[in-house]
């Protein structure tokens, strides 16, 4: 008999197919997504539907609107609040604080008038009680239920009707069958089912999710698909301030940023984050410089450290916290070619303070003066905010938000500024606002180029600086 050409088993992930199975796909390389794929299913037939088609104009928006959570950096993720019928997935590494701050949610929605469902399939119901009473989110409409069983949850929900219902988490929750807990397909059922019944109701619904050694949510890609807003929890395990993100909202910008602080008695929010981020400094200190990186549309006030050392090794460190690998190996690249700061024989440190994770290209040119002030041992007096993304060819590019960027640099008292030249002039009252070309100008604006000036210097040939003063 001829062997059939169709390929069974399919990736979960990617739908990579194969003819047998592996445990590896061969295209996204993901372990243990490969799965025999279902048989084709017979061919479907047009039916009369339940509902006739509604004018756009004419649909109700009242079930649609998003009602507020109480909390406030939530809602600003969120966009406005909870919207009715939408399932939200909570993912973040084991302890950040994710159930404190779903429970602190809980409660609050509890105290408006609303009842609510916490299942938990992690804990006992007395562990989530012995939490409630250490932060104070005992409430009278918040019901507590301890089950891993799908069919347990949905008959809670049938019998309590709650307006909230939080679960924690997703992985842990099982259909009776023959796989267990946790697997691809029982993770793909209990959402599926769960966002069901959140339409069907009209009832928000938040799910928690674990996450991989990357950092990405365990479990199949389409989990993230299934629902409809995607929340990420961060934060340093050794510090107590935490980043709510979006990284996918149906009802609101996913790229808004919430900021809490841990506590003994719960977790609060922190409304203004500018000072968590820098360190206080009794003297001028070789090696650090201060930008002002976007979360989402919130300025934060950022430190950048950098320590270099002498290095026998044939191949010295680059060792980051807080910044990319990748951006600061670029930089170092350019400062030493660029700008004649010799690092290929020095171990290089950079890390941000805070423990905050900084992924905005504006903070590269504050990246590259801490570590030429590092290189050179050499301090500025005056503190500097400095903003630019930083080119191979040395050269300085603008940054979106410069003005409110620097609204905030003068906010909080600072006196001048490093921006990229090109954009026009910018004036801010009570800041000076100096303008730079390139990353040797920035160097050489500080008095940071090393004494011996490199043979090809690209910015010989330069204009002096501009210097713009504000009001």
């Amino acid at each position: 008999m001829a062997k059939s050409s169709a390929n069974p088993y399919r990736c979960t992930e990617c739908g990579w197919s194969t003819p047998r199975w592996v445990g590896r796909c061969g295209e996204c390389q993901a372990w243990g997504s490969v799965a025999e794929s279902a048989a084709p299913q017979a061919r479907v037939t047009s039916s009369a539907p339940a509902q006739a088609a509604q004018l756009i104009s004419q649909v109700p928006l009242d079930s649609a609107r998003a009602i507020p959570t109480r909390i406030a950096e939530l809602d600003r993720v969120l966009g406005t609040g909870l919207t009715p019928g939408s399932v939200v997935l909570l993912a973040g590494e084991p302890g950040v604080g994710k159930s404190t701050l779903l429970l602190e949610l809980a409660n609050r929605w509890a105290r408006a008038g609303r009842r609510t469902l916490y299942v938990t399939a992690e804990e006992s119901a007395a562990q989530v009680r012995l939490r409630a009473e250490r932060t104070s989110a005992v409430a009278d409409g918040l019901y507590l239920a301890a089950e891993n069983d799908l069919g347990t949850v949905l008959g809670h929900i049938e019998q309590l009707s709650p307006d909230l219902l939080v679960l924690d988490s997703v992985q842990t929750v099982a259909v009776p069958g023959d796989s267990a807990a946790g697997g691809i397909a029982q993770v793909k059922e209990v959402t599926a089912a769960l966002v069901r019944v959140a339409k069907l109701r009209s009832m928000p619904v938040i799910l928690v999710g674990h996450v991989t050694k990357e950092g990405t949510v365990a479990g199949p890609r389409t989990l993230e698909h299934l629902v409809d807003v995607v929340l990420s929890f961060e934060g340093d395990r050794h510090s107590g301030f935490r980043m709510l993100r979006a990284t996918k909202n149906r009802f609101g910008p996913a790229d808004e940023v919430g900021c809490f602080e841990l506590v003994e008695t719960g977790i609060r929010e922190v409304a203004d984050a500018s000072g968590l981020f820098t360190s206080q400094h009794s003297e001028p200190t070789p090696g650090t410089c201060l930008t002002i990186a976007m979360a989402g549309r919130r300025p934060l006030l950022t430190e950048v450290q950098a320590l270099v050392a002498p290095s026998a090794a044939p191949v010295p460190r680059r060792v980051t916290h807080g910044v990319e690998s990748a951006r600061v190996a670029m930089i170092l690249a350019v400062l030493q070619r660029r700008a004649g700061v010799k690092l290929h024989t020095r171990e290089v440190y950079v890390a941000t303070v805070g423990g905050v994770r900084v992924s905005d290209p504006a903070t590269d040119l504050a990246t590259a003066i801490a570590v030429a002030s590092a290189a050179l041992d050499r301090a500025f007096s005056l503190p500097v905010v400095a903003l630019g993304e930083v080119g191979l060819s040395g050269e300085l590019r603008r940054v979106p938000g410069v003005e409110r960027r620097l609204a905030e640099a003068a906010r909080l008292g600072f006196e001048v500024a490093l921006v990229p030249a090109g954009g026009g002039t910018i004036r801010v009252p009570g800041l000076r606002v100096v303008e730079v070309g390139t990353v040797a100008a920035a160097l050489q604006a500080l008095q940071l180029r090393p004494r011996e000036r490199p043979a090809a210097d690209p910015d010989s040939h330069r204009p002096r600086l501009s210097v713009v003063e504000g009001g």
